[in-house]
């Protein structure tokens, strides 16, 4: 069975204490349960937000970002051996920011992802298509070639360390959300291509999360297609009283 999972990346958002009141907030408010749900908070509150989820198994922290060189001259960066070393265990790879803003191409993307995978970090990589790609019905081709470009050289053992969020670009931070057809539709394709490429059995054990203006609203939703097994959550992540919805959504969901 597949992990279910709710993942919220808070961006550059919430300072340090804001960060660990919002932390403890979510765990006081979140009860065991057969849904992971995964924090990805700025650097500054890594190392605290660890500690204070330390004896909860349902809570893990993640870094929004790492490079993919293990050390070296690049002023600002953090490598993935530093995330390590304070028992990060997941990382966001590929967002669409990341993508956009910092030109990270493909290529640098999937050195990332083994950068990660070398220092036992759990990679969350993101993949999605831009609005003009989908207007013009080249959606599927493009989110493939990415998983192609970024995953596929990696083991069908390393996969399994991996977790895809299916981002579309045009639903990040625009209060447009991918129909609960549409996002079934895209999971459906990606898993597809991992079962073509690497196995069955491999793309019905990989957990696959749906991330664009998930909200309470409209969570159960999506959460209900057959393939979708969670959210990367922003906006929504940032406060408690709009997050705690979005697991429990994940929760009563019984695909």
């Amino acid at each position: 069975m597949r992990t279910k999972i709710a993942a919220g990346n808070w961006k550059m958002n919430k300072n340090y204490q804001e960060g660990l009141n919002l932390v403890l907030d979510i765990q006081k408010n979140t009860q065991p349960s057969d849904v992971l749900v995964i924090l990805a908070t700025p650097f500054l509150q890594l190392k605290e937000a660890i500690h204070i989820t330390r004896y909860n198994p349902h809570i893990k922290i993640a870094a929004q970002n790492c490079h993919h060189e293990e050390k070296g001259a690049y002023t600002g960066e953090v490598s993935a051996n530093m995330l390590a070393a304070i028992n990060v265990e997941y990382v966001i790879i590929g967002h669409s920011e990341r993508r956009q803003y910092n030109r990270e191409s493909n290529e640098i993307i999937a050195q990332k992802v083994n950068a990660a995978l070398k220092a036992g970090l759990k990679p969350i990589f993101c993949c999605g298509e831009s609005l003009e790609i989908r207007n013009e019905g080249w959606q599927e081709r493009f989110v493939n070639n990415q998983i192609e470009r970024g995953l596929l050289h990696l083991s069908a053992e390393e996969l399994e360390s991996v977790i895809i969020a299916y981002e579309p670009i045009w639903a990040i931070g625009t209060g447009l959300t991918a129909s609960p057809e549409q996002a079934q539709d895209m999971h459906f394709s990606i898993r597809k291509k991992i079962s073509e490429e690497k196995g069955e059995k491999l793309a019905q054990n990989m957990s696959i999360l749906y991330g664009g203006s998930v909200k309470p609203n409209n969570a159960t939703q999506l959460f209900s297609q057959k393939d979708v097994d969670g959210g990367l959550v922003g906006g929504a992540s940032l406060k408690a009283s709009t997050f705690i919805p979005i697991i429990q959504a994940l929760e009563n969901d019984p695909t």
